[in-house]
């Protein structure tokens, strides 16, 4: 992907210009002052790649200098959905493997995260279908959110014995009362609705007049244009949880939450039957993941959860919880330890320990305490 060809401005609405994708697994396109990023790769609900983020990352920074491109506008091939995460796959291979091909994923995939919520123009997330972990890293950072009645979002990395991650962990500390750490513990899948009370999105628009929102976006203002097609979304079912759902999970500690959970009785029941079959340490580790996040810049919590991404690589439950929900399917994870209370204090703060020079370093103070110690 040249500068060259990133330049280049296309004439008239309904001129295109295409640029190349790496390897055609995301298409970028110049539709009169639009910048069109597609996820390509329909058959994995757009699985995120390596490959995909570093071309994702490059072409947005060609595009925020370019004057001759207004907004941003970010898709996901198919009907399925926008990203359905990373490509936990190839995170499981490479953890056979004892690679490092994860950690530099995850090092450009929170720089293009981080880059999306700094980004100088209008970057419109259409969210349509499903849009979970890594999906949510390319969307919920931006400043046009959109949500239709298809969208099915989340950060259900518990199941798989990991944390949210992808600044994931700030969104959900910074929802109102406790719901955040509801879906964080839970995994559960959210409505579009869900996600606006969540302030994961901005604006409802039905799925049908998402084709015509996109042509509109070519040549009109992003904010008013959106603000045209919006339409009133449906009732939150997690806004009205909220009765039980805050005094449930005000407490620090994963086995009163889920005492207080069964004490309820009813859905709240069953959130706990949910959360005890997640691995317990991930479900400990991202509980306290989205209290420490809490003030800290994004920058600061993607380094934290590069941090705590690492020492769950080097785990067993993250390869064991991947193997049992993708690789064999066989739904049935074999988590050491195997329930909470074997999860001690000291075994939460290990997930948080420097990582001795492989740290992350993306915001302002790292960046300095870096340049400072060369």
């Amino acid at each position: 992907m040249g500068a060259e060809v990133a330049r280049g401005v296309a004439s008239g609405a309904a001129a295109a210009e295409r640029v190349p994708g790496e390897a055609e697994e995301v298409l970028f396109e110049r539709r009169g002052s639009l910048g069109v990023v597609t996820l390509n790769r329909p058959a994995a609900v757009n699985a995120l790649t390596a490959g995909m983020a570093a071309a994702m990352l490059e072409q947005l920074a060609l595009w925020a200098d370019d004057d001759a491109i207004a907004a941003v506008l970010v898709r996901g091939a198919g009907d399925r959905g926008l990203c359905a995460g990373g490509d936990i796959v190839a995170i499981y291979r490479d953890m056979l493997d004892g690679g490092d091909a994860t950690a530099d994923f995850w090092a450009v995939e929170y720089r293009l995260n981080l880059l999306i919520s700094e980004y100088p123009k209008p970057y419109v997330a259409f969210m349509d279908g499903l849009v979970l972990g890594g999906g949510v890293g390319i969307s919920a950072h931006g400043s046009v959110r959109i949500v239709t009645e298809r969208t099915r979002m989340g950060m259900p990395e518990t199941t798989i014995g990991f944390v949210p991650d992808v600044g994931g962990t700030l969104l959900l500390a910074g929802s109102p009362g406790e719901t955040g750490t509801h879906a964080a513990l839970t995994g559960a899948h959210l409505s579009g609705a869900d996600a606006l009370f969540l302030g994961l999105a901005d604006t409802f628009v039905p799925s049908e007049r998402l084709q015509e929102l996109a042509a509109a976006l070519e040549n009109e203002d992003a904010v008013a244009a959106v603000a045209r097609f919006a339409e009133p979304a449906p009732a939150s079912v997690l806004a009205a949880q909220r009765e039980w759902i805050d005094p449930c999970y005000s407490s620090d500690d994963a086995e009163e939450i889920l005492g207080r959970l069964r004490a309820v009785g009813g859905e709240a029941a069953g959130a706990a039957d949910t959360i005890e079959a997640k691995s317990p340490t991930a479900v400990k580790v991202a509980l306290e993941s989205l209290r420490r996040v809490r003030g800290l810049s994004l920058a600061q919590a993607l380094e934290q959860e590069y941090r705590v991404g690492l020492h769950f690589l080097a785990g067993p439950d993250f390869r064991e919880g991947i193997r049992a929900q993708v690789v064999d399917k066989d739904r049935n994870p074999h988590w050491k330890p195997a329930v909470l209370a074997e999860v001690t204090p000291g075994d939460v703060a290990a997930y948080f320990a420097p990582l001795d020079g492989r740290e992350l370093k993306l915001s302002p103070k790292e960046k300095n305490r870096e340049k400072n110690n060369v």
